[in-house]
């Protein structure tokens, strides 16, 4: 649900004030209002504000566990690879091209870029990486690209 958010209306009452008010009161408003400021400024340099927060303490061990499939099935998250797992694979394997790592496939002539290659590869399925999902419990998943949609 989108919440529509809308300016205060504020200076209204300067504005009348300015357009009625001659040159003589504007200044005199303005220093009232300096001394106002300057108030302000004296009181809170004398009182110390301090905030308290709350703190827990975190006693639980967290302790990852796998969690393991039958007839291997993706039981955590999305049957396919998220935009996210996809971005972290491609940039990763276009590093690894960059730096000197053999291609895993075989790749046509117009793919020259090591982004491009890497992209190719994570189609085709032929890198060898998994993906670990985890879980805020400490659950876990392996999941090999094989797997993906």
């Amino acid at each position: 649900m989108a919440i529509k958010r809308t300016k205060k209306k504020s200076g209204s009452k300067k504005t009348n004030d300015i357009d009625k008010g001659s040159i003589g009161e504007n200044s005199e408003n303005s220093l009232e209002v300096e001394s106002a400021q300057s108030q302000l400024e004296s009181i809170s340099n004398d009182v110390e504000v301090t905030k308290k927060y709350k703190t827990y303490d975190a006693d639980v061990e967290f302790k990852l566990r796998e969690v393991t499939s039958k007839n291997d099935e993706i039981i955590i998250g999305p049957n396919r690879l998220t935009r996210f797992e996809k971005a972290r694979i491609t940039g990763a394997r276009s590093l690894q091209l960059s730096l000197g790592a053999p291609i895993l496939t075989k790749i046509p002539s117009e793919l020259t870029d090591t982004i491009m290659i890497a992209r190719y590869e994570l189609e085709k399925k032929t890198l060898p990486i998994s993906i670990r999902r985890i879980l805020p419990n400490g659950l876990f998943q392996d999941i090999p690209i094989e797997w993906t949609v």
